[in-house]
């Protein structure tokens, strides 16, 4: 902890700014990791009820709306749109259920602008932090020369600091970006599909 405190002391002021891209970025990657789980965004039991209708087991467009209505996710808004609508045209329904599922995916998709900025901010601010850094080790070679290597090393040793944090920050923030969006991807794909399948299902108005 001790020689953490004495990096931190040694980056200076661009450690800040650093400090807090770390922070959001680790709320961000908790929180998406939690709303992004499958069941929480396609209701196992949604997904139930609407694969059994046309089945001729009795399920009533009542029963399935009410199943959405308590059910959590973007699916279960999405169907319950397309049941809700369902006296509309085939092409209609359609373009409902793009609509619905485009408000729903941009929900899931939220931090993940964050992360990307994060990812692309901090090696930059790390950069700053060691130009400063380099130029407060020009100006101490300008006033006392070259006749100690060791404070010239130790001067741009200290300089790297900031870079170093900055990279640290936007890996994982660049990591974890590409494994959620990829992860939106295919839960979106899911969702239209299973949408897709059930919208065939319904009777021509």
């Amino acid at each position: 902890m001790a020689e953490f405190f004495e990096l931190f002391r040694q980056g200076g002021w661009p450690m800040y700014p650093l400090i807090l891209c770390s922070l959001a970025t680790v709320t961000v990657v908790i929180e998406r990791a939690f709303a992004l789980r499958r069941d929480r965004v396609i209701s196992p039991e949604v997904v139930r009820v609407l694969h059994e209708y046309g089945h001729d087991n009795g399920t009533s467009f009542g029963h399935m709306l009410s199943i959405c209505k308590h059910a959590n996710g973007g699916f279960a808004r999405i169907a319950e749109e397309l049941i809700r609508m369902r006296h509309l045209t085939h092409a209609q329904l359609l373009e409902t259920m793009h609509a619905v599922g485009r408000a729903h995916v941009g929900r899931l998709e939220r931090g993940l602008t964050l992360l990307e900025i994060i990812a692309g901010i901090s090696p930059l601010i790390g950069l700053l932090g060691t130009v400063l850094g380099m130029v407060s080790v020009f100006d101490a070679i300008t006033s006392d020369g070259l006749g100690n290597p060791q404070v010239l090393s130790a001067g741009i040793s200290k300089a790297l600091v900031t870079t170093i944090a900055g990279l640290c920050v936007a890996i994982p923030a660049l990591t974890f970006h590409g494994i959620y969006a990829k992860r939106v991807d295919e839960l979106a794909v899911e969702m239209q599909e299973r949408a897709t399948a059930f919208l065939a299902k319904l009777p021509a108005p």
